[in-house]
């Protein structure tokens, strides 16, 4: 592979990240309370997968709210699906069988 070739796919990959966490950033941003005032936040990826032509995107904030986000781009159709959850709980489970 060429060094030219190497810098597009890095710079595709760029570009997909940074689509990415717009595309998370405007959604917590449509839902804040709008009588609180607007939070500086940091978004970050926390894993990420590329299969074929799709995408596979864990997001979260540095809010204090509990959410994460998984996004997944279908390169076919050239769109993304957002999914939001809010963490519950965390707890230990001790292995059954160890």
């Amino acid at each position: 592979m060429t060094n030219a070739c190497i810098a597009l796919k890095k710079g595709r990959i760029r570009r997909m990240d940074n689509e990415a966490i717009i595309i998370v950033e405007n959604y917590v941003m449509e839902h804040l309370d709008k009588s609180d005032p607007e939070p500086e936040f940091d978004t970050y990826i926390v894993w990420k997968c590329k299969a074929l032509q799709n995408w596979k995107y864990l997001i979260s904030t540095d809010l204090n709210d509990g959410m994460y986000y998984e996004l997944t781009y279908n390169g076919d159709k050239k769109e993304w699906y957002l999914d939001a959850y809010k963490k519950f709980e965390n707890r230990v489970v001790p292995g059954m069988f160890s």
